[in-house]
């Protein structure tokens, strides 16, 4: 603060405008704050300043500059001697090949041990349904529009977590398809496949999605999640507030027929609204090349939520089996957060999202 103080003093005398000066000093005193909110966390939290990466403080000037390569990572062993003289100065951090940064260090290794390599982005909050266990009638309070990425800054972000290691992007919502600059965005992604990115997915509640899957799909996108809670249309409107079964179910057609195999169908199951429905949906998991995932009821603010209105998978499990008694377990990833039975003759699939009654952070590897 005194430095802050003298600073001011030194400009004034210089003749410098007011304005500049309180604009030096304003950056100053926030430089102040991010210190302070620093010293907190390391101290909450225990952490070691070995997990934060040391940068150069850039001046005004050069704020809309990328970062160098020199500033974030000359530290890292491997990364400076791999590149010809000179040029880590030069060179900015999007630009680094994936495999520079990926051999010199576990960039996104949490202190857990959990390496992240999956990265799922919210395009907005908006939604086309209103369903009772994720948002009040009314709908929820917008960000707003200036607060919320853009095209040019999904791909910054990517570009980046691409070249630190993720192979993965998930779109997600609100609802994903409500966004006009969906299939931009999606083709955008698709440009870094070489930097080391695999796979581009996208969960939808599927209503709209019918019309957009050609070009989504000429754009680079590889694997979709599709919500559905229920295959009576009452119940859909109860559940939903709105009337869009018929879309839904073409779409399942839809994407299916577009090469979306196994097609991920998410239903979360409520006591006393569509537990009845499990085995309709098992039995279309059977007939078709899907994998119907029973989800667990979970609080959200609002929602009703209460310890009887949530099945646990075990018990979901056990009624099936009284239908299919071979049902067996099939070896997933290690990353994945369902647990997937199979059934002899079967097409598709079941699976277990237990996200109350058997937690799987340990094996996260997800950063939204």
């Amino acid at each position: 603060r005194r430095d802050c103080r003298a600073l001011g003093s030194q400009l004034f005398g210089q003749g410098t405008e007011k304005a500049a000066v309180s604009g030096r000093m304003r950056s100053m005193q926030r430089g102040f704050a991010r210190l302070s909110q620093l010293r907190y966390k390391v101290k909450a939290d225990d952490l070691n300043l070995s997990d934060f990466v040391a940068a150069q403080v850039r001046s005004p000037a050069s704020e809309s500059a990328p970062a160098s390569a020199s500033s974030l990572v000359a530290h890292i062993p491997g990364i400076a001697s791999s590149l010809p003289d000179g040029a880590l100065a030069e060179t900015s951090i999007g630009d680094l090949p994936a495999s520079h940064l990926r051999s010199a260090v576990d960039w996104l290794t949490d202190r857990f041990k959990r390496q992240h390599t999956y990265l799922r982005i919210s395009l907005t909050e908006r939604c086309s349904l209103r369903c009772v266990y994720c948002m009040p009638p009314e709908g929820v309070k917008l960000t707003k529009e200036e607060r919320l990425l853009r095209p040019n800054e999904i791909f910054r972000i990517a570009s980046v977590l691409v070249g630190a290691g993720v192979d993965k992007i998930r779109l997600t919502g609100g609802e994903p398809t409500v966004r006009p600059d969906l299939v931009n965005v999606v083709e955008s992604l698709n440009g870094l496949r070489p930097q080391g990115l695999r796979q581009i997915a996208m969960t939808t509640n599927g209503i709209a999605l019918e019309r957009q899957l050609p070009k989504l799909r000429n754009g680079g996108l590889d694997k979709l999640n599709l919500s559905l809670d229920t295959l009576d249309r009452q119940k859909f409107r109860d559940l939903t507030r709105r009337d869009g079964l018929a879309k839904v179910l073409r779409a399942i057609d839809a994407a299916i027929d577009a090469g979306y195999t196994p097609l991920k169908v998410n239903c979360v199951i409520m006591r006393g609204t569509n537990e009845d429905e499990i085995f309709d949906f098992a039995e279309m998991a059977m007939r078709k090349p899907i994998d119907v995932r029973f989800i667990e009821y979970m609080p959200f603010d609002d929602n009703g939520w209460s310890q009887g209105l949530m099945i646990p998978s075990s018990e979901l499990l056990l009624r099936l089996r009284t239908r299919w008694p071979m049902l067996a377990k099939v070896e997933t990833d290690a990353h994945d957060v369902a647990r997937t039975y199979a059934a002899p003759g079967g097409v598709g699939s079941v699976s277990f999202v237990s996200s109350m009654t058997e937690p799987f952070c340990g094996g996260c590897n997800r950063i939204r």
